[in-house]
Formats: C-alpha cells, sequence, structure tokens
C-alpha cells in the first residue's frame, strides 16, 4: 500500500481524500498498488471536515512519519510551504502539490533539492486541464514557439459578462465575489498575478528558461470600461486576460495582461469560468486544452493523476521536463520594452480643434501609425472619448507617446491602453 499525507484539507484536499476512497478500486487498478490517505494536517483542528481521515494541526505528524511515502501540499503561500516541500524531500518523500506561488519562486530550487525524488505539480496550472504533461510529455518532440492562456477563471468570467451583458467592471467583480469566484481581497485575481505565476511555470517547461514574477510584465483588467467593450464588439474583437510566451529567435517574450482579440481565434471562443490554454508546436502546429481551472474535484484530479503517475514509475521524469540544461540556443527572457504589439488608446480629451492633430503628431514622432480610429461623446459635452488602434510598434515606444500625450492640457486624465493580440 502507498500511503499519503494531504497538508492543507481545504476544498481540494478533501476531494482528493474522497476521490481516492470513492474510486478507490479504479485508481488502485491504474497505479498497481493500493493508495490510501492515512493522515491530514489542517490548520483549525476544531472546522469541520467533510473527511474521515485522522487530522492534525502538526506538519511533523506527516513530515517525519516513515511510513508515509506521498506528501500532499495544498496549503497555498510561498515560504511555510517551501520549507515545508524541502524537509519532505529530504525525508525522501515525493511531493504533490497544487501550489503555483510556491512554484513561480523555487521550482528551479525544489528540482535541485530533488534530484531524482518525484515532484508532481500538475494541478498548479489550469486546474483539472492536464496542461503540464501535454508539456512535458505528449508535445516533448515539438519547438513551441508559442503558448497563449486563459488562466484565470475569474477574470475570464467577469469579462465574458462584461462582453456579452454589458455589466460594468465594479458590477461584475461584486457578482464574482458573492458567488464566491473572487476573494473579498481580489488583486491576486483581477490584477493578473494568478496568471502570471502560471505562466512562469510552462515557460520553464517549455524553454528552460528562470524567471520570477518580478520579471515579466503583468497588469490586471481593472481599467477595463464600456468603451472598450463597445470598441471591441465594432471591430470582432473579445477582450481576454492572456498569458503569453513567444520564442522571438533566441528571446522568450513573457506577459500577462488584457487583450483584444480576433473572435475567430480559438482560444477567443473559451468564457465564463473556464481556462484555455494554446500551445504552438513546430511540428503539431496549434492545440487546445480547455476545462475547468478551478474546484475542488477538478483540481483534485489533477493531484490525483500526479500521485497515480508518481506509484506507476517509481521515479518520475525530470520535474520541469529536462534531463540536461537546455542550453543550445541560450535563450534569455525578452526585456519588457522589446515587446512588439499592435495597442488600442482610449483617451478623454477636450472637445476643440486641434486636439487630435496634436495627438497624431506625437504618436507620429515615435513612429506609430494609426490603424482604426473612433470618437465617442462623452457625458460632458465639451469633453470626448477618442478610440484608436495603432499598428505593430514596439512597447517603449508606445509607452513613451503615451507620456507625452498624457501631459498635454487638452488630455483629461490617464490614458487606458490594451495590447491587441494578432
Amino acid at each position: 500500500m502507498i500511503k499519503v499525507g494531504i497538508i492543507g484539507v481545504g476544498t481540494v484536499g478533501q476531494s482528493v481524500a474522497n476521490i481516492l476512497e470513492k474510486n478507490k478500486a479504479l485508481i488502485g487498478a491504474r497505479a498497481g498498488k493500493e493508495i490510501s490517505v492515512v493522515k491530514g494536517v489542517v490548520s483549525n483542528i476544531n472546522k469541520k471536515r467533510d473527511v474521515s481521515i485522522p487530522l492534525s494541526d502538526n506538519v511533523d505528524d506527516i513530515l517525519d512519519d516513515d511510513s508515509i511515502d506521498i506528501v500532499v501540499e495544498l496549503m497555498g503561500g510561498v515560504d511555510e510551504p517551501y520549507k515545508i516541500v524541502q524537509k519532505a524531500l529530504s525525508n525522501g518523500k515525493a511531493v504533490v502539490t497544487a501550489n503555483k506561488a510556491l512554484l513561480a519562486y523555487h521550482r528551479y530550487d525544489l528540482q535541485k533539492i530533488a534530484q531524482d525524488i518525484p515532484i508532481g505539480y500538475e494541478a498548479s496550472v489550469a486546474g483539472g486541464i492536464p496542461i503540464i504533461n501535454a508539456l512535458k510529455v505528449g508535445l516533448s518532440a515539438n519547438q513551441i514557439t508559442a503558448i497563449k492562456g486563459i488562466m484565470n477563471g475569474t477574470c475570464n468570467y467577469m469579462l465574458t459578462k462584461m462582453m456579452q451583458e454589458g455589466v460594468r467592471y465594479e458590477d461584475i467583480l461584486q457578482e464574482a465575489q458573492d458567488l464566491g469566484y473572487a476573494e473579498a481581497d481580489p488583486t491576486f485575481d483581477v490584477g493578473g498575478f494568478d496568471a502570471a505565476h502560471k505562466l512562469l511555470i510552462l515557460a520553464s517547461i517549455a524553454y528552460g528558461i528562470d524567471a520570477k514574477p518580478e520579471d515579466i510584465l503583468i497588469e490586471g483588467i481593472e481599467n477595463i470600461g464600456q468603451d472598450d467593450i463597445a470598441f471591441a464588439k465594432e471591430f470582432n474583437y473579445s477582450i481576454k486576460l492572456l498569458a503569453i510566451a513567444k520564442k522571438i529567435n533566441t528571446k522568450i517574450e513573457l506577459r500577462v495582461h488584457p487583450v483584444l482579440i480576433r473572435n475567430d481565434q480559438m482560444i477567443a471562443k473559451i468564457d465564463g469560468v473556464m481556462n484555455g490554454v494554446s500551445v504552438i508546436g513546430d511540428c503539431v502546429g496549434e492545440t487546445l486544452y480547455y476545462g475547468p481551472g478551478a474546484g475542488g474535484d477538478a483540481t483534485a484530479s489533477a493531484v490525483i493523476a500526479d500521485i497515480i503517475e508518481i506509484v506507476r514509475a517509481g521515479q518520475s521524469s525530470p520535474m520541469l521536463g529536462f534531463k540536461r540544461p537546455f542550453q543550445s540556443e541560450n535563450l534569455i527572457l525578452m526585456p519588457k520594452e522589446e515587446i512588439e504589439s499592435e495597442y488600442y488608446l482610449r483617451m478623454l480629451v477636450d472637445d476643440a480643434p486641434g486636439v487630435l492633430a496634436s495627438i497624431a503628431q506625437i504618436l507620429g514622432k515615435h513612429n506609430i501609425s494609426i490603424e482604426t480610429f473612433l470618437q465617442r461623446p462623452s457625458d460632458n459635452n465639451k469633453k470626448a472619448t477618442l478610440l484608436c488602434a495603432t499598428h505593430e510598434c514596439q512597447e517603449k515606444y508606445i509607452i513613451a507617446a503615451i507620456k507625452e500625450i498624457e501631459s498635454l492640457q487638452s488630455v483629461n486624465a490617464k490614458i487606458v491602453m490594451i495590447r491587441i493580440e494578432s
């Protein structure tokens, strides 16, 4: 029998314990051995939980128990889980985690510590979607040219409602909180940080690149308004929060932000709380992975898949998918200012002669040309809202142009910029 200890018996932890019990015969047949959860550790021992396993509030009851083969870490956070996983590995125990924040900061450290001890983390990205295994195994013959992912169901639910029903950001955020999709402090989700952690994990597998959240471009959906929604509909776009990785020669572009994306692209069709990841390989072309990105049973499904694979193999494949360092092309992270995109700008300006000419002159000075332009009336009849889309340019040029345009007396508010993903 393989014995499992769960550290963090919350929604996902309870599902893991219950599914392993409910589907014991099937899982045992697939793994070749019986798998049983023998202990759980929780922060509040007095809170009622829907599990029949013995519970403790001391992690050492699992970490120092020589009979436990696999530690499942479902706590959340970074520093404390890192210490716990380190000790589990030092004690020779395999580890399965759903903790994307831990991996965003410490995945290379843990790979070094683990050596040949298995670490499974399928549940850390896109919940029940097997995207980790797809990159590590299914697409391992491919040079990955691009990854585009909707990896946060909260943002996707909110943007879908805004696009389809015309709901304002403030109202849909409250609804998402009421439904339990968004936390009381929603910053981690709506600010793009959750999706960024997941992107960094996928980028390590695809490109062998070690980057931290602070190194990459991260923007959230907080500034999306109804004028932006109207522009998107007018020109056949959807607005999505995308996590994007691209290989451009020997540089890897990593960014998370809202995008305007054409409705005929596969990833644009993923709505509601669902997640989807598009991966483009040089051999296979585009593949799309779709499913629930959160929820107890969906995430537990991915956790248990890792447990089964560890039991089957006895020794896992390399944690990040490379048996030796991937240095043939000396891939490096592209600086944020070198990113190239088309851009959408929303500007509140004085409705007066010469304003548009001044803005166009500044854009031209920075080698930026306008592709599409709309002017919408403002609530104040002395103001106008200008909406424009540019041709492709480098990030550093659009940022410099925006800064200069905002210094004009005729510009009345901070400019909203959304990248257009072709």
